[in-house]
Formats: structure tokens, sequence, C-alpha cells
């Protein structure tokens, strides 16, 4: 009796919920829902682009290029007005590329945001306005027209040439048009399957994550999902429901699920940050970590010649090196079952952040370190 009582505080006290008639018993409580985790198949952004000219600029658009002098020419004759091309100024213009994401079921009228960034040699987008363009997909079909005043998230200051200084912040050249484009033509998004059938895409494949979804997703709508693979379900739609697939989703999407993910360590070595999962691991092991410090000190020192001695001041200088090395010597790493844990044993040890890139990468290849190391 104090056996099953002890398994089931066990079982209670990791949060799993346990269910007699299921064979499968990977659902926990407690998670992210499920439309956070997943994408459904059918619905999903497309890239559009174009090219166009930004105009308004205070002298600091394209010099004498001919792509932007000849979109020039093309953009009046449009107008019925008739311009050599030799005798356009382009200082005040800059030609541009421009990039934005459609999202899914975006209707007819709706806005989108768009990105402008600059293809010639402009100092600075800032001030300017985009002037209508065509937004294509990668059919060369025409989705949304953009057309704004342009926001730059930096500017460029200052006077440039012989003796001038200029001030730069961010990246003056690229811009944005929030709600910059209307949408003209909607994307068909087919979710629903012939055979009723829709599918749900993880955006971090894993099999354990995919199990634990379909069966969430049995516990209310019965015999109705099944992981086909680590990042897809395939989810039958009742039948109640066949007729109404937005309720079904809105259902199934706030379903709770525990994710499960795959031990790793990230380290961004220009920045010195360091990110572990917390399933971790670090087997025992002994860990020696030690630094040579040389300093290198030059003095300069003055040799003053006595009074009508005819000699000369100099100067002379002298170096002083020395060299410190910090004791080095072994610190055994218990087993650390806990990202909490693998901290505390790597802090014990007084190294920086750095030094602890150097320690994960040591041990990753010593086989200690249970977990992908990912080094940005």
């Amino acid at each position: 009796m104090k056996k099953k009582l002890s398994s089931l505080v066990l079982l209670l006290a990791m949060g799993v919920s346990y269910a007699q008639d299921s064979p499968l018993t990977l659902t926990q409580t407690g998670g992210s829902r499920i439309k956070d985790l997943v994408n459904i198949e059918g619905a999903r952004d497309n890239q559009l682009t174009a090219y166009g000219l930004v105009v308004g600029l205070a002298g600091t658009g394209d010099g004498k290029i001919t792509q932007t002098v000849q979109t020039i020419s093309n953009m009046l004759q449009r107008f019925g007005i008739n311009v050599p091309t030799d005798e356009i100024k382009s200082g005040n213009v800059a030609a541009v590329i421009v990039t934005a994401d459609i999202p899914p079921f975006a209707k007819p009228g709706t806005r989108i945001d768009v990105t402008v960034s600059s293809i010639g040699d402009a100092k600075t987008l800032q001030g300017g306005v985009l002037l209508q363009t065509p937004l294509v997909g990668a059919d060369n079909v025409v989705y949304a027209v953009a057309q704004g005043a342009i926001a730059v998230g930096g500017f460029l200051g200052g006077q440039s040439g012989p003796g001038g200084s200029t001030v730069q912040k961010n990246h003056p050249t690229v811009a944005t048009i929030p709600n910059g484009a209307i949408v003209e033509r909607e994307i068909p998004a087919n979710i629903v399957q012939n055979n009723n059938t829709l599918n749900l895409l993880l955006r971090q494949p894993d099999f354990i994550t995919a199990a634990r979804t379909a069966e969430a997703i049995n516990q209310l709508f019965p015999g109705t999902a099944i992981a086909t693979d680590a990042a897809t379900i395939n989810v039958r739609v009742p039948r109640e429901y066949q007729n109404y697939p937005v309720n079904f989703l809105a259902t199934i999407g706030s379903i709770e699920v525990a994710p499960d993910n795959v031990a790793r360590i990230v380290i961004n070595e220009r920045t010195g940050t360091i990110v572990a999962t917390s399933n971790a691991r670090i087997s025992k092991a002994a860990i020696s970590h030690g630094a040579i410090t040389i300093t290198i000190a030059s003095n300069l020192n003055v040799s003053q010649p006595g009074a009508f001695s005819g000699g000369e001041t100099t100067v002379t200088s002298s170096t002083v090196t020395d060299v410190v090395e910090q004791q080095g010597g072994f610190k055994v790493v218990e087993d650390a079952p806990s990202i909490e844990r693998i901290a505390a044993a790597l802090n014990a040890l007084g190294v920086t952040t750095r030094e602890m890139m150097s320690i994960f990468q040591a041990m990753k290849t010593a086989g200690t370190l249970q977990a992908e190391l990912i080094l940005n």
C-alpha cells in the first residue's frame, strides 16, 4: 500500500496526468496553448517585393546612377512629360527595393507594413516619400500597392568631404512604412483537406511534443488526432464541426500542452551571452581552468648632465616585464541533474562568462556535456 501511495505522490509531483485507459501518458498540465506551438498547414505568410522610388530627399539621394535616372524618366513619361536623361537631377531621389510579408486571410483593403531599402548610393532616406509601388509575389502577380512617407530608425548628420565630419546612428538607408501597403488581392488559403482533416505543424519539431499534442486533442475529441512525424499532427474534424472549422480550431487552439525541447546550450561569443535549456546535463568531471597574465610596462627617464659639462639632456627608456600565472588545480564537478546545479558548479570555479564558454566547449569535446552546443 505504501509503495502504491509513493508512486502516486511521485506522479503528482512531476505534474504528469495519468489515464488508466491510455497507453500514452505524456500530457502535462500548465503548459502552452496549442495555438502558440503550431502553424496550420495551408495558412502561411507570403513574401512580396517591388522596385520603387523615394523622392523628397534633401540632396542625400542617389548620384548620377543610370538605373535611378532611367526610372525617373520612365515615371515622368507616365504623366506625359518627356525629359532627356542627361538633364535629370537625381540628388533628391533614391532607387529602393520594397519588401513586405502578406499574412494569410488578408482581405482586399487591409493594410500591411513594408520595408524600404536603398540599392543605390543614397546617404540617407530620411524625410523621403515612397511613390506608388505595386508589390508582386513569386508568381509575378500584384497583391498589394505601397505608398507613403517613410520612417527611418536612425539619422545621418554633419558635413562630408575634406575637413568635414558626420555622425551616423543605425542604418539610415533602410526604412519602414507602418501600414504602408494596401492589399489588392487575397491569397487563397485552404486549411481543411478534402477528407475533412487538417495538419498542425509544430514550429519546433519534436517527437515528444507531437505525441503530447495529439494526446491532448484526443482527450477532448477522442480518436481524432495522430502524430505522423516530429512536426505534423493530423487532426480529423469531428462531424459536428465539419461546417464550422473555425470553431473547431478555436477549441483545440486553447488546449494546453507542455512542450518538450532538446537539451541545448547556445553561446554568443560576440556579446558574451549563454543560454541553456532546463534539461541540459553534465556528467561528473574534473575541471582546471587557469590563465597567464603578462604585463609589460615602459618607463621614461630623463638624463640631465651637470652644469657647465657641455653635455645634452637625453631621454632613456626602461621596460619591465612581469608574468603572473594563476594557481591551477582540479575541481570535481559532480553530476548536475538541473541547470541550477550546473550554474552553481561553474560559479563556484570563479570564472567569467567568456571563460565559461571555453569550459563548455572543452566539456563537449570530453563527452561530459549532454547537450547540443551551438556557437553564434
